[in-house]
């Protein structure tokens, strides 16, 4: 899908000016992987033809290769093979086989629905300043690529020309909120509104407070932070105050559209963002990183690990030792791969640490925001060939998942059929 796009974009028609190859990788990667960050300026450097595959490419990338490809075998009424169910199983973090195909289909009508309301509330708002047909064009990219959690942006400042509206600072983060979900939760809160499930399952409870505590103190964090800060929201009233940070603590969550420019914000808030952008959104969605639950887990196991408690539970619901150490090593492998793609590319880049660190964490995270290279683009456009070829493996490994793709690197181990003696270890 990449190397198509990318292929596509370098065609003559489909951009404006000189495009190099691996620039056009890089935005084919970063549409595919649904990250954001940009080293050519999507409105001025990409034609109609390129945006649209852009798009195409953005729309593909969240709904996943293989749920796109079995939706469409669904809809030829071909056969699925049980090969391709435990595939689009796994790509759709669906707990079972059963009834698979069906929410298949429940998960396209989900995405459709959303997706137009999206469209329509945006294109309406943009119909009040331009004409019609570009507001509809406007509605749709930013509304795709909102729940796609993207961050792709047909304004080359990004949604800064909108700080203080209120119908675009509650419209694209619900759309990102919903995207990060993932379909799982839509659907068991549809069903449960409707009164066909009488209990939330521990994943959904787990989801929702963990989004709603990360956004919140993302909140807090850039307020408390950023409040007399001159450069970035001194000037700013309390209402624009308020809205900027709802705005970038929702996207910190793997979505990338800015209200702000996030080179004037203190050291501090630049570092405690990467636990969020690392963080990201949930499983079976369209966001990125070690997802909500990972960590949850992890903060369940370290809780009662301190109490001396062998028996991890949470709502009355008992958490296996294989699930908290899964979360462990997600939590410790995707940490490694940050900090050495950090350190590789401060060494051969020669830039600041700490804005390295935000672009890697953010390309990881698959979330888009950026410091910025002092114009429109990313911090990647001051890249390297190598450089940007980094961030390129980063934002496919936050996309494909850690696990999977570790695996493909070092294989899936076998499982022995010997079990030794336990041997004691102070800690």
């Amino acid at each position: 899908m990449i190397l198509v796009g990318a292929l596509l974009l370098s065609m003559p028609f489909a951009h404006n000016g000189d495009l190099r190859f691996i620039d056009a990788v890089f935005t084919a990667t970063s549409a595919v992987c649904v990250t954001g960050l940009i080293v050519k300026d999507t409105p001025v450097d990409f034609t109609a033809f390129g945006q649209v595959i852009i798009l195409l490419l953005i729309q593909l990338g969240g709904l996943g290769y293989m749920t796109a490809v079995t939706f469409l075998a669904v809809m030829r009424k071909q056969k699925i093979g049980h090969r391709d169910r435990l595939i689009l199983q796994e790509s759709l973090n669906y707990p079972g086989m059963d009834g698979l195909v069906r929410f298949l289909k429940i998960v396209f009508s989900t995405i459709f629905t959303i997706e137009l309301v999206g469209i329509v509330v945006l294109t309406l708002r943009f119909w009040a300043d331009m004409p019609i047909a570009q507001a509809a064009w406007f509605g749709i990219f930013h509304a795709i690529s909102a729940f796609n959690n993207a961050g792709f942006s047909l304004f080359s400042d990004n949604m800064m020309g909108y700080r203080g509206d209120l119908v675009i600072n509650l419209t694209i983060p619900f759309l990102i909120i919903l995207g990060g979900l993932g379909y799982l939760v839509l659907l068991e809160l549809y069903h449960f509104h409707r009164r066909r499930v009488l209990r939330l399952s521990t994943h959904t409870k787990l989801v929702l407070i963990m989004s709603s505590v990360l956004i919140i103190l993302g909140m807090v964090l850039l307020l408390s932070m950023e409040w007399n800060n001159p450069k970035s929201f001194g000037s700013m009233s309390v209402y624009d105050k308020i809205l900027a940070a709802w705005f970038a603590s929702v996207n910190y969550r793997t979505a990338g559209f800015n209200s702000i420019d996030f080179s004037t914000l203190t050291d501090s808030n630049l570092f405690f963002s990467t636990f969020f952008m690392m963080t990201g959104g949930s499983p079976g969605g369209t966001a990125g990183g070690i997802k909500t639950t990972a960590v949850a887990l992890a903060l369940i196991g370290v809780w009662y690990t301190l109490r001396g408690d062998t028996n991890a539970h949470i709502f009355r619901r008992s958490i296996s030792p294989y699930q908290i150490n899964k979360a462990y090593a997600v939590i410790f492998v995707a940490s490694i791969y940050v900090v050495l793609s950090t350190i590789i590319l401060s060494e051969v880049e020669h830039l600041p640490f700490l804005r390295i660190l935000f672009e890697t964490t953010s390309a990881f995270g698959t979330v888009g925001l950026s410091t910025g290279n002092g114009g429109v683009l990313s911090y990647s456009a001051l890249f390297s060939d190598a450089g940007k070829l980094n961030i390129i493996v980063l934002m496919l490994m936050g996309r494909v998942g850690v696990f999977a793709f570790t695996i493909i690197i070092v294989g899936k181990a076998v499982e022995s059929r010997i079990k030794y003696a336990e041997g004691k270890v102070v800690i």
